[in-house]
């Protein structure tokens, strides 16, 4: 982090974690705007690195009470279910997509996949889905039919162009371009409404952003000895 004055260099940060952290806490921003405020049961699909930190943050926001873990390898799952064992809400693992999909209040999807995962009949009226994988057009977490059922958000608006969830849907025809109401900076100025009706199915696609980086750096830098004292950088 450097000054924005000087260009002096101000402090230096692990990018991996901040990452990580910065990710997950967009993804719970959007969810503070259109996730139902009674939300307690989360579908984690993904057990990679990202997924606790996914978790934890949907948790800091909405009142989490049953969280389930689904991946393609049972024991990444299990590995994830351990690190979030001494959490408030129980940790279980799903066998069934299906079944963990149906019954979710939240899902947040964090894969590699080239292939739809989520299946929009198997969503519940009232779901909040979270898309943090498919950051290309190779990859697919969500089939189209889940994007035109959804009232649907993006970060920025490179989701569009770069995320193959919605990307696809758009090309496909299965939505255009007024389908996607707006994005995180519309969600958090109140220029566009967040949920409206209990029932409605939401959605937020992100693919990440270097301004999101610099925001937790900021946040961080601030919160050090001294940082509230300092200059902005």
């Amino acid at each position: 982090l450097q000054s924005g004055e000087t260009g002096a260099p101000l402090a230096v940060f692990d990018g991996a974690r901040l990452t990580l952290w910065r990710t997950a806490a967009a993804s719970a921003l959007a969810t503070r705007h259109l996730a139902r405020k009674d939300a307690a049961r989360l579908t984690m699909i993904g057990a990679g690195a990202l997924a606790p930190f996914l978790v934890r943050a949907h948790a800091a926001v909405r009142p989490i009470e049953r969280v389930t873990i689904w991946n393609h390898r049972l024991e990444s799952a299990e590995r994830a279910a351990a690190i979030l064992a001494s959490s408030p809400f129980s940790v279980r693992v799903g066998d069934r997509l299906e079944d963990a999909l149906r019954e979710a209040d939240i899902v947040s999807c964090a894969t590699l996949s080239k292939a739809p995962l989520v299946l929009g009949e198997w969503l519940a009226a009232g779901v909040h889905v979270d898309l943090v994988g498919a950051f290309n057009l190779r990859m697919r977490e969500v089939d189209d039919a889940a994007v035109a059922r959804a009232r649907v958000f993006v970060d920025t608006p490179a989701a569009k162009i770069e995320g193959g969830d919605v990307a696809l849907a758009l090309k496909a025809g299965a939505i255009d371009d007024n389908h996607v109401e707006g994005d995180l900076s519309d969600l958090c100025r109140g220029r566009i409404a967040g949920r409206r009706a209990a029932d409605e199915i939401t959605l937020f696609k992100s693919v990440g952003t270097a301004i999101e980086d610099l925001a937790a750096a900021m946040l961080i830098w601030r919160r050090l000895p001294g940082g509230a004292d300092a200059r902005t950088p």
